[in-house]
């Protein structure tokens, strides 16, 4: 196993994760945790921001994407097992529905996709080798890959699928009419999109692994990882996931080796029992969302130790990954989880940052059973 210009260590890391995501014991939960380097890992030159460029996502430079994918990490430590990553290719939060046909509205910060399916029409669901959002991600990420080689690892775009990739392409709106007057429609098209998802993540797998065949996805994982997630799913009852998104997960995790689903805002808590009847789904992500207590909070307890008792990790952010709590603020939530779920907490991946390797140390020490 090699190891990582931004990462040493990295071998011994991505072992732990192994070991963990296989049902083994590290002694403590998964902690991806950073924290500011006082140097960088190396020299890059400065690029001036483009004219045109409004974040991340956008189209407007091919060159200054592949700078920003150089820089990212530089400034980090990555300890635990948090891991150097960067997903060049990545053009939206619905990378899939840009394949597809829509339309990107960049904005500062994000990119919105334009519906372009007016009518219930299953011919428009085709891979299109031309589409231009297609040929730029792909070409990112495959040069992308090339400049992570040694340093870091590349990482998906944020496909998304399913039913939220529905919404995009026909409205949301649309789409809940859809569900009630026309679900012969919504299973046929769930059906091609499940098929077209794997005809682009197959390729941008081989783009993102690493030597080992491991993948990275907010967590790495030694083989074939995927992300799933149905953020319209607050606005339909359990059943209506069961009926609808039950099969596409588990399909999608029946392809893959490792399993990730983002559960996002309380309306969608309804949809744990749903998805705690999925076998093979290993982990499920909790975000409360906006003006929501933290993912930590007594509240949500009930919901968590369901999902472990199901047989699955969780994982959660305390604070914002890269944010610099004062560090005496990350011991309550810390110390509560541990003394909640007890063994169980080591079935946890936690997401945190730190001020310093000192501060890092100590909290890895803290959570260690």
């Amino acid at each position: 196993m090699s190891s990582l210009l931004y990462r040493p260590d990295w071998p011994e890391a991505r072992e732990r994760l192994s070991t963990w995501w296989n049902g083994g014991d590290i002694g403590r939960p998964v902690v991806q945790i950073s924290c500011p380097r006082a140097e960088r890992w190396e020299a890059v030159d400065p690029m001036p921001r483009p004219e045109g460029w409004t974040s991340r996502y956008s189209t407007a430079s091919m060159e200054y994407k592949l700078h920003l994918a150089r820089t990212a990490c530089l400034g980090r430590e990555f300890l635990g097992e948090s891991c150097p990553s960067y997903a060049t290719g990545d053009l939206a939060p619905n990378c899939l529905a840009l394949y597809l046909g829509c339309q990107g509205t960049e904005m500062p910060e994000s990119v919105w996709c334009e519906s372009c399916m007016p009518e219930p029409d299953l011919a428009q669901l085709v891979y299109d080798p031309e589409n231009f959002y297609w040929q730029f991600s792909r070409e990112a990420t495959a040069r992308g890959k090339e400049l992570a080689a040694g340093r870091f690892l590349q990482g998906f775009p944020d496909l998304i699928e399913g039913l939220d990739t529905l919404c995009a392409l026909r409205g949301t709106q649309e789409t809940l009419i859809d569900m009630i007057e026309r679900p012969d429609f919504v299973h046929a098209a769930m059906r091609q999109l499940t098929d077209l998802y794997f005809r682009y993540y197959d390729p941008l797998y081989e783009l993102c692994r690493d030597e080992q065949g491991g993948s990275h996805w907010w967590i790495y994982a030694p083989g074939r990882l995927v992300k799933i997630q149905c953020d319209m799913s607050a606005m339909i009852s359990a059943d209506m996931f069961r009926e609808f998104m039950n099969p596409l997960v588990r399909e999608m995790t029946e392809r893959t080796a490792y399993s990730l689903y983002h559960l996002d805002g309380p309306d969608a808590l309804q949809h744990v029992e749903p998805l705690c009847e999925i076998e093979t789904l290993d982990m499920i992500q909790w975000q409360p969302g906006a003006g929501a207590a933290g993912p930590w909070y007594p509240e949500w307890w009930p919901y968590l130790h369901r999902i472990l008792d199901a047989g699955k990790k969780i994982q959660i952010p305390i604070g914002k990954p890269y944010a610099e709590w004062h560090f005496d603020d990350i011991h309550e939530p810390l110390t509560m989880l541990r003394d909640e779920f007890g063994e169980q907490f080591k079935q946890f991946d936690l997401h945190l940052g730190a001020g310093s390797r000192e501060q890092a140390a100590e909290l890895l020490d803290f959570v260690s059973f």
